[in-house]
Formats: structure tokens, C-alpha cells, sequence
């Protein structure tokens, strides 16, 4: 019963999944709403004034006033809501070599071949060719050789807008970022999050991915191209299930 049971369940799981994907065909792939996500939500809440240094020459006419939006001001993103561009240049490349080796060998040999005369005697009754000289011989060895190599390459270059959604008590900013393009039937996601200093923030309002601590790059996407390119459920299922 119990067997019939989870048999049950697992084809209604199956059937579900199935119409999921029928619902899909003919269709270009959803795109997710912008406003859904914390990036609105930090961007649509009002930001509080910074406080006001001391009052410039010429008045709140002047050019060279310190606040961001004048002429000088530093526009590199600090508060919560601000956006600044995370840069992603990966371009990893790493080759593993090792080797090892051992052997062993042993040869053992016993005989005796003089004990007081007894031994003459016991091969009278040997069969032909026996000798108590030589009682036992062994000899034994072992040769083990392995090796192996990885070789991996990894190139990456995008660019994405992120938005400060949080700044910690001692000033590091949570960045979180997403982008999605659509080319037909095929939808690709970039998503970045991690926490950056600001004194890291370029003066071009820009941060290198290698200087996100905690950085969290996905780079993927669904679509039609993507759904051939992965085994069908029952492929996946029957790689679980089977011991070879």
C-alpha cells in the first residue's frame, strides 16, 4: 500500500510539472516585474535628508556646493536606494597536476638443511626431488602508479546596475542587482548581491566584483534553449534511482 501509494503521488508530481511546462509552449518566457523585488522596495521609500554643513559662499546658488547633485558633488552611491554599477570581469583560469607512485616487494625463504642428522632421515621418506634444505619459499610485490589533472577556464564581462537596499551600523553598504534580457524565446538572468565599502565605489560610481565581500554572481537563464539542454524528469529520476 505504502508502495502504491508513493507511486502515486510521484506520477501526480510528474503530471503536474508536465502541465506547467505544456502552459509554456508557444510562448516567450515571463519576465518578472520590477517593482516586485527589495530593490524597489528600497528605492521607493523616502530618503532622509543629509545634514547641511556650513552654508557655501553665494548662497543655495552656488556651484560648489557640497550637496550630490551640484556640479562637484560626489555622486557615488552611500544611503539606502542610491544605485551604482558593479563591473564583472571574471576571467579565472586554474590547472591541477599531481601524481604518485608506490611499490613494495618481499622474498622470505626457509630451509634447514643440517639438525643433527634428522633431517637426512626425513628425506629418505621424502618424495623424489623434496629436500628438508629447502622447507618454504615466498616472494610477494606490489606496483601502484596514479595521476590526475584538472583544467578549468572561466571568462565573464557584464556590467549591471545595483540599488543599496541596507547599510550596516559600521557603514558597508548590501548592494542587491538583477537584470533581465529577452532575445525570442529565450530569457537570460543576471543577479548580483554582496556588501561593498564605499570608500571602494570608484568616483565613476562603479565597484569590481573581486572587491564585493560575500558577492553572489548568478548568470543563467530559461527559456527554449535552456529547456533542451536539460535531461527530462524521468531521465533525472532513473540517474537517483539506479546504482549503475
Amino acid at each position: 500500500m505504502n508502495t502504491r501509494t508513493a507511486v502515486t503521488a510521484l506520477s501526480l508530481a510528474l503530471t503536474l510539472a508536465a502541465c506547467g511546462r505544456v502552459a509554456e509552449v508557444g510562448r516567450t518566457p515571463t519576465m518578472s516585474a520590477p517593482h516586485a523585488g527589495t530593490e524597489f522596495e528600497a528605492m521607493s521609500q523616502p530618503v532622509h535628508p543629509m545634514p547641511m554643513g556650513p552654508a557655501a559662499p553665494g548662497g543655495a546658488a552656488s556651484l560648489w556646493s557640497g550637496q550630490p547633485m551640484s556640479l562637484v558633488g560626489d555622486r557615488r552611491a552611500r544611503t539606502r536606494g542610491d544605485i551604482l554599477t558593479v563591473v564583472i570581469e571574471i576571467d579565472d583560469k586554474a590547472e591541477i597536476q599531481n601524481s604518485s607512485g608506490r611499490s613494495r616487494s618481499a622474498s622470505e625463504s626457509v630451509g634447514v638443511p643440517q639438525l643433527m642428522g634428522l633431517l637426512q632421515k626425513l628425506d629418505e621418506i621424502l618424495p623424489e626431488g623434496a629436500s628438508a634444505a629447502n622447507l618454504a619459499s615466498a616472494k610477494g610485490g606490489s606496483t601502484f602508479n596514479g595521476s590526475g589533472s584538472i583544467s578549468r577556464r572561466d571568462k565573464l564581462t557584464l556590467r549591471v546596475a545595483a540599488t543599496v537596499i541596507d547599510t550596516l551600523p559600521n557603514g558597508v553598504l548590501h548592494v542587491q542587482g538583477s537584470q533581465e534580457v529577452r532575445v525570442n524565446y529565450e530569457l537570460r538572468e543576471l543577479t548580483v548581491s554582496g556588501f561593498v565599502r564605499p570608500s571602494d565605489v570608484s568616483r565613476d560610481n562603479e565597484i569590481a566584483y573581486d572587491r564585493i565581500a560575500g558577492a553572489r554572481i548568478s548568470y543563467g537563464g530559461r527559456g527554449q534553449i535552456s529547456d533542451v539542454q536539460q535531461p527530462r524528469y524521468g531521465q533525472q529520476l532513473a540517474d537517483i534511482i539506479l546504482p549503475y
